[in-house]
């Protein structure tokens, strides 16, 4: 029987290169000049600082232009709230990676009211759809990329 399995994940590799993109235009941006303004990735955030609050969101738009353009999907975003003090403004940006129990749930209830003839298990991290034919899979596939799902959604490990 057919089936794949539907993941939320991350290419860190790609992530890293994002971000420093990101950080060589922010040194040759005419408005950041004179600016001392960084990103700093860790291991499963990115940290930004700036002057100003403003400065902040202008980096934060310029890292999500630096993700669509390497195929990452920007919904992976958890923006924390920025602190502010006399001197500096810094932020927090973590990732979002895997399926956490809440969204397993809505993604096995979203298949089963489409009445479409597969089944959806939660596996850990990640939902495994089984079905008959090829095509009920795609459906489901297709009926996802619709959903209200705020999560990037990937489809992996498709046996026939």
């Amino acid at each position: 029987m057919p089936s794949f399995d539907i993941v939320s994940e991350l290419d860190k590799h790609e992530v890293t290169n994002a971000v420093d993109q990101a950080s060589r235009e922010l040194s040759t941006r005419f408005d950041f000049k004179g600016v001392k303004a960084s990103f700093t990735r860790n291991e499963g955030s990115v940290s930004l600082e700036a002057d100003v609050d403003f400065q902040l969101r202008q980096m934060i738009d310029m890292l999500v232009g630096k993700f669509v353009a390497r195929g990452l999907d920007p919904k992976c975003f958890d923006e924390q709230d920025p602190e502010l003090s006399g001197v500096k403004a810094r932020q927090e940006v973590l990732f979002r990676q895997g399926l956490d129990q809440p969204n397993c749930k809505k993604i096995t209830k979203a298949i089963k009211e489409s009445k479409i003839k597969v089944q959806a298990q939660i596996q850990g991290e990640k939902v495994r759809v089984t079905g008959k034919k090829r095509d009920d899979l795609q459906a489901v596939m297709a009926l996802l990329k619709e959903s209200d799902i705020d999560l990037p959604l990937q489809y992996n490990n498709f046996r026939d």
